[in-house]
């Protein structure tokens, strides 16, 4: 099972094997408060990408598809999520205002599809 949080959101017993999948630490978030199991920054988006994308919506198709090429060429960690997932709960923590828009959700999307 795959679910998702913002990283500024308190961990939950259900929350099981958290990893953050940004590249940047979210802003104002200590460390020992995030619960982070994992920080996984080869999985998230390069900054190129990122930069493009900018959380605009619009672009939210186009993103996705980007991505899942980027991701296409980092077989060993999906293969690691994959097996995270498969055995107990993974939490795809993320710093985006937007959850619906965020790339903690194209890669949730991703993951499930495979």
């Amino acid at each position: 099972m795959i679910q998702l949080r913002r990283a500024y959101e308190p961990a939950e017993p259900g929350d099981g094997f958290r990893v953050l999948v940004d590249r940047i630490w979210p802003r104002g978030l200590k460390k020992e408060e995030a619960a982070i199991d994992l920080w996984l920054k080869d999985v998230a988006p390069s900054s190129e990408l990122r930069k493009w994308f900018g959380h605009d919506p619009a672009k939210w198709d186009e993103f996705r598809k980007r991505y899942a090429r980027e991701l296409d060429r980092n077989p060993d960690v999906v293969r690691f999520l994959q097996e995270k997932s498969r055995s107990g709960t993974l939490t795809l923590v993320f710093a985006a205002k937007d959850a619906e828009h965020s790339n903690a959700a194209a890669l949730k999307e991703y993951l499930e599809a495979r």
